[in-house]
């Protein structure tokens, strides 16, 4: 409404957005100050570490979630330990195939790579290491979305006060309620509040998604944990070595030939 009595006392009209939108824009930034320079400049940083991130994690969690898929399908097809050790190499952005490395290696610790795990508990302690961990390194970085989500609007409202101020300044100074003494103070104001919202709304909306994203990882890595020590569980023992046979007692009885005959 200021904003209104301040065109009306100036005698102009609203001005309409046309074909000439950009060079009204390009006027304004060429007349805000250097406060509002340096707040646009942060928010420029800002946005461009925001995009990098949401780049990278939207990469890395595609890449996690098709070698999960594939790592999964082999897992229950396989019959063998060896087999899905040699797929989990293959596989390394999977946070499934990191924990199957880790409880695989204990459990050849334990049993020397073959038959049933002689204590599960350090298995699952193993399990849930990894689990953590993979779940850990998904989440790297995450935080500064956050961060850029909820300071850019402040930043961007810094901008407008200070921008409202030179405003009120170019009133004083003036000494009328003119468009021109206040038209700077304004752009700058717009345009930092503007500003501040473009940088805040993508990182938000990114922060969200990759948190949802991140549970459904944490949900399936507890599920394959468990399918995983189950499947160790149940393994069957080995058979036990049949005694030594006796080159002169094939029987596998008790020689009874210890000497020579009287």
């Amino acid at each position: 409404m200021v904003f209104a009595l301040i065109l009306q006392a100036d005698g102009g009209g609203v001005p309409e957005l046309g074909a000439q939108g950009f060079k009204a824009l390009g006027e304004m930034m060429s007349n805000i100050g250097p406060i509002a320079i340096g707040v646009l400049t942060l928010l420029l940083i800002s946005s461009l570490y925001s995009w990098t991130l949401i780049f990278a994690k939207w990469s890395a969690f595609r890449k996690a979630t098709n070698e999960s898929k594939q790592f999964v399908r082999a897992f229950r097809k396989a019959t063998r330990l060896q087999e899905i050790a040699s797929l989990a190499q293959e596989t390394p952005n999977s946070p499934l195939a990191q924990v199957f490395e880790d409880v695989y290696e204990t459990y050849k610790r334990q049993t020397g790579g073959s038959g049933p795990p002689l204590n599960l508990t350090p298995l699952e302690r193993s399990a849930q290491t990894a689990a953590s961990e993979a779940i850990t390194a998904l989440e790297r970085r995450m935080s500064w979305l956050a961060t850029i989500a909820s300071t850019s609007p402040f930043v961007g409202l810094f901008g407008t006060v200070m921008g409202i101020v030179d405003a009120f300044h170019g009133l004083g100074t003036s000494g009328a309620a003119t468009l021109r003494a206040v038209a700077p103070g304004i752009s700058e104001a717009l345009i930092t509040t503007a500003a501040g919202l473009f940088v805040a709304v993508p990182a938000l909306v990114a922060y969200n998604q990759f948190v949802s994203r991140v549970r459904i990882f944490a949900s399936a890595t507890d599920d394959f944990c468990r399918e995983l020590l189950n499947s160790l569980e149940e393994m069957p023992a080995r058979p036990a070595a049949p005694p030594p046979v006796s080159p002169r007692n094939p029987d596998g009885g008790r020689d009874l030939e210890r000497g020579p005959q009287r």
